[in-house]
């Protein structure tokens, strides 16, 4: 009690003066600025855990797979139209092939202006339908000679002609887009300086006798040196 006694008569009491007026001024007193709070630290993230990346591993497998799946089952798709549609164009082309002869009979009846009545709006109806299909005909008199759809069964010279040509269309050709269904089978007139030219080219196997050709090596003949031996 004696220590505590003569502490406080030493210091004395603590007077703190709170007034906003100085007394002896008049004057406000400014407070005293306190300093602004720190701002916070952004928390940093914490750290993953190994569980959390093995998770993430194996979800970009799986989404690798998906994707691998999904172009392999857009391939297949692919496939299977190409398939299916040369398929289709396959059994159209047979379908066609086979109705043919009776074309062949419905021109032949047109050439001989026997199609008329019931008969010629039956007709005009089936080439429509075939027409619709994709099938169409080709070979007219005229038509420079192509081997690849067109068929020789005659062949003549003309001097009205510059390049082999179709001098006459014995049967018309047909044909589903770039597929030859059956070609134009025609009879062939070329120039006659295609037949000078046929005429001066040796036959394989013969032998040209305007060439010069040593005697030695001309077939059966034998040769002599100098001295007369063989």
């Amino acid at each position: 009690m004696s220590n505590d006694s003569e502490e406080q008569a030493t210091t004395g009491p603590v007077i703190r003066d709170k007034r906003r007026i100085d007394p002896e001024t008049g004057q406000v007193r400014e407070r005293p600025q306190s300093a602004a709070p720190a701002p916070p630290h952004p928390p940093e993230p914490p750290a993953k855990e190994p569980a959390e990346a093995e998770v993430e591993v194996e979800l970009a497998e799986r989404t690798a797979d998906l994707q691998r799946v999904q172009a392999e089952y857009l391939n297949y798709k692919r496939r299977v139209d190409r398939d299916r549609e040369n398929t289709r164009k396959t059994a159209v082309a047979s379908t066609l092939a086979a109705m043919l002869p009776v074309l062949d009979d419905i021109a032949r009846a047109r050439e001989h202006e026997e199609l008329t009545g019931g008969f010629k709006a039956i007709a005009d109806s089936l080439e429509r339908t075939v027409a619709t299909l994709g099938m169409t005909s080709f070979g007219k008199v005229g038509d420079p000679f192509d081997p690849r759809i067109h068929e020789a069964l005659m062949h003549s010279y003309s001097d009205d002609v510059d390049e082999p040509v179709c001098q006459a269309v014995l049967q018309v050709g047909y044909q589903i887009g770039d597929r030859i269904v059956r070609p134009a089978r025609v009879a062939v007139a070329e120039p006659p300086a295609a037949a000078a030219t046929a005429d001066e080219e040796p036959a394989p196997g013969q032998v040209d006798e305007s060439a010069d050709v040593p005697d030695d090596e001309v077939p059966g003949s034998t040769s002599y040196d100098d001295n007369g031996s063989a």
